[in-house]
């Protein structure tokens, strides 16, 4: 991120990537997220001295943890103040999978299975009867009780996304704002991603470089997977809302009174 401006909500920390507060967005009735309520993130294993000062600053009161097992024990989470720090697998296909680092990932081939329509099938899945957003939404549904709140995956990209999408969009927040949120990450995680791939080159093609820089890009056609597959599923998301999560208009009403100003 050399030389670019910080995008707006992204905290400064050293050792960890992609910690944004998600407040500060306007809402289709002409309300705005309120700030220090809820962020999300990458991996924060990283997190130094300095960080936890900042972060301890917060008074989280729950850190959420979608990786599964694997992840996260190569890469646990620390305690961040007096937050409890919870983990449901989003993906439970990869709950009992090892944690591989990247490098073996490339240098044994494993990145073969990682494409368009793959990404684009997870996101559709994600919404749908998945116990982790479950969890997050009746953390949501307290939120007096509840937050701050930091939610997080490895990148803070595919698994958070979702997870943001669905706070947001229970906000009040557009579709349009929401996927401007999502892609954000692609700017937040550039430095992240040029890593990744640098390490890619040394163990593929040029051509399959290519094809990998492609599909590791957030687009558009992912998160809109995610929402299809909701709308398909249950027709509307106020109907998904109440179906999956139990959050009626008077719950969400609740939750938008606290959460907006």
């Amino acid at each position: 991120m050399t030389n670019q401006v910080m995008p707006a909500g992204l905290l400064p920390l050293e050792g960890a990537f992609n910690f944004r507060d998600m407040g500060g967005y306007r809402t289709t009735d002409g309300r705005t997220v309120k700030q220090g309520l809820l962020f999300r993130a990458a991996e924060l294993i990283g997190l130094t001295p300095e960080d936890h000062r900042v972060l301890e600053g917060l008074n989280l009161k729950h850190v959420f943890d979608y990786r599964n097992r694997g992840e996260a024990e190569q890469k646990p989470d620390p305690r961040i103040g007096q937050a409890v720090n919870i983990r449901i697998p989003a993906n439970t296909a990869a709950e009992d999978a090892p944690s591989l680092d990247l490098e073996h990932v490339f240098a044994s081939g494993l990145h073969k299975q990682f494409s368009k329509s793959m990404l684009g099938d997870l996101y559709a899945a994600l919404p749908i009867r998945n116990a982790s957003y479950k969890k997050l939404m009746e953390l949501l549904k307290q939120p007096e009780a509840n937050l701050p709140l930091v939610q997080h995956c490895a990148g803070g990209r595919d698994r958070t996304g979702v997870g943001s999408m669905l706070i947001l969009l229970t906000l009040g927040v557009p579709y349009e704002t929401v996927l401007e949120d999502y892609l954000l990450s692609n700017v937040t995680l550039e430095k992240f991603h040029r890593q990744m791939f640098e390490m890619a080159a040394k163990y593929v093609s040029t051509e399959e470089l290519k094809e990998i820089e492609e599909a590791m890009k957030l687009q558009e056609i992912y998160l809109g997977a995610a929402m299809d597959s909701i709308i398909a599923e249950y027709g509307t998301f106020d109907r998904y809302l109440l179906e999956e999560f139990g959050i009626d208009e008077v719950a969400r009403q609740q939750i938008q009174d606290y959460c907006l100003e």
